[in-house]
């Protein structure tokens, strides 16, 4: 078909529109910043960096090893007794760094998937200043604990509204979160359990969009998204499902709230909305071949692990999966989820010395 055409213009245009040729192109505008991301990931924190994390005796000794790794000096600022927060805050705004950078060059449509990366954490922000609000606890005190992936110049103004309408109207309608809130409308006031449904059918309108723009970029963005996204969606439901034992939350209303995105729409779903205990909800996974995995490496028993735990391993399999293809989306989703999971295990291990509570300190969850 390509030998008929005449021009070599309207050959390449044709051949770039035909499905599967999108490598051909991909790195025109989005290269640069994939080859980018791949170096960043070759930085995150080995096992071997980790034993040695571990073996640290003080703060000032878990530094000074972090300089000697991709980090480098990133505490080299902090004059005074390192602390926690400290150290769980520029972790952070070392990622927000890298991500604005990549933000800043990033063509359509890379520059909207990479959006859809941040409205998780707007949610998580919103949810956390309306609950801190409930709570009396002053706004100058919440902001600092929102993850700064998830700023936005409303931010401040959520403290204001009573109810999930007033919300929208008067802070939320300006922002990206505005397509997720259709769902949350009511008059109820916000109280503990309306603010928690809010936050579920948010994360539930947010991960339907994401799973249908990343199947509209179709390729290998979709391939590889798909699997990431799917194990999300059914991650919520579980835990939702879980969570809402001995509630108020009716099986109907709980039902409502589950993503449809994942691998347990439609019967799984359905399923787990009938459940009455937790090892009810273990049959359903069992019926899942990667699920039931997931629920056979949980304990009860202390130093077992957790059903978190166990969700965030599996989450870590399928992030480094992402690097193994190229010319794709999914690497800098994978990259920033990695990222966090590091920033968890350094935050766990400095508690720990902090602590001198050693006998914990190697359950975190390494990631290469």
């Amino acid at each position: 078909m390509l030998s008929t055409i005449k021009y070599p213009a309207e050959r390449l245009n044709l051949l770039f529109s035909m499905p599967g040729y999108s490598e051909f192109y991909f790195n025109v505008d989005h290269g640069y910043l994939e080859g980018l991301v791949r170096g960043f990931k070759a930085g995150i924190l080995t096992s071997a960096d980790y034993v040695n994390l571990a073996q640290c005796e003080t703060l000032e000794d878990l530094k000074l090893h972090l300089q000697t790794t991709d980090y480098g000096n990133f505490l080299a600022n902090e004059t005074g007794p390192l602390t926690i927060s400290t150290i769980d805050d520029k972790l952070k705004a070392k990622l927000l760094t890298e991500f604005h950078y990549f933000r800043n060059h990033a063509f359509e449509p890379l520059a909207t998937f990479l959006n859809f990366i941040t409205y998780s954490y707007m949610i998580d922000n919103v949810i956390l200043l309306i609950t801190g609000t409930l709570h009396q606890r002053p706004i100058a005190e919440l902001v600092p604990k929102c993850h700064p992936l998830g700023s936005f110049e409303q931010m401040e103004a959520v403290s204001i509204a009573s109810n999930p309408t007033e919300l929208f109207n008067a802070i939320l309608v300006d922002t990206p979160l505005a397509a997720f809130f259709q769902d949350c409308l009511s008059e109820n006031d916000l109280d503990e359990m309306n603010i928690e449904i809010m936050r579920n059918k948010l994360y539930k309108s947010y991960l339907e969009a994401f799973y249908k723009f990343c199947e509209k970029q179709g390729g290998t963005t979709a391939e590889i998204m798909r699997p990431i996204l799917e194990f999300e969606a059914d991650r919520r439901a579980f835990i939702i499902t879980i969570n809402s034992f001995g509630t108020e939350l009716s099986k109907d209303d709980r039902e409502k709230l589950y993503p449809t995105c994942g691998k347990l729409y439609p019967e799984g779903l359905h399923l787990l909305a009938n459940a009455d205990d937790y090892e009810q909800v273990k049959c359903v996974a069992d019926y899942y071949a990667e699920y039931k995995a997931v629920f056979e490496g949980v304990g009860s028993g202390t130093g077992e692990k957790t059903l978190e735990d166990a969700f965030f391993e599996h989450e870590v399999k399928l992030n480094v999966l992402a690097f193994n293809n190229q010319f794709h989306f999914g690497v800098f989703y994978a990259y920033v989820k990695l990222k966090e999971q590091e920033c968890r295990n350094i935050v766990w291990i400095a508690e720990c010395i902090s602590q001198r509570h050693r006998t914990k300190i190697n359950n975190y969850i390494p990631i290469f």
